[in-house]
């Protein structure tokens, strides 16, 4: 086997990245074990060569892209808790920035997301990213609101909760849609639980 090589140049740096995003869409779309490294190296316009320089096999390349498809799901929410101060008073407005932005940050495809949830079940390693990724969320976002002087007793934990809650809304939202239920309706409801959970 050969080495696996770190790209330096800026060209070689976005091939690899390529490669992650087509490979990981690929094998989200038509199912992880449906899809072969031959199979990336065509969609991402690259050689089987090429695939090997940088990636042991096709499962190095769904954990790359499992890491990155965590972090822009989850972290957004930081940026919209540091763009300002955080108060009882405008808790429920930032709330809905959050629930928004996760929201327009759930964009893979119904079948994806499918795809997705089952390795977490298949694969130990793609559920501890997920699941390191929502610990290490939760804990900024727990120290965020205790500079905001949110000092609830258990507010680790409160956290935790709310992510759950907000994560369910956006799945509810996005992946399942069902049609006797009114999203506006729920979306107060989850921001009234939140505040009632920090109060």
């Amino acid at each position: 086997m050969s080495e696996i090589r770190e790209p330096i140049k800026k060209t070689s740096i976005e091939k690899k990245e390529r490669i992650i995003k087509m490979g990981f869409e690929l094998m989200c779309d038509n199912g992880y074990h449906n899809v072969s490294s031959v199979d990336i190296a065509k969609y991402a316009g690259v050689s089987t060569g090429i695939i090997y320089l940088y990636f042991n096999d096709k499962r190095d390349i769904f954990i790359a892209g499992c890491k990155d498809y965590a972090n822009r799901i989850m972290f957004p929410m930081l940026d919209i808790l540091d763009s300002e101060k955080i108060t009882k008073d405008n808790l429920s407005s930032i709330l809905e920035k959050i629930i928004d932005s996760f929201i327009l940050n759930h964009t893979m495809k119904t079948k994806s997301h499918e795809e997705l949830m089952a390795m977490t079940y298949l694969d130990n390693e793609v559920a501890e990213i997920f699941n390191q990724n929502e610990i290490l969320l939760t804990k900024q976002i727990k120290d965020v609101l205790a500079k905001n002087g949110f000092n609830e007793k258990h507010l680790l934990e409160k956290v935790h909760l709310i992510i759950g809650i907000i994560d369910n809304y956006c799945h509810e939202v996005v992946y399942h849609q069902h049609k006797d239920l009114d999203y506006i309706v729920m979306k107060d409801k989850v921001i009234n639980t939140i505040v009632d959970i920090l109060k």
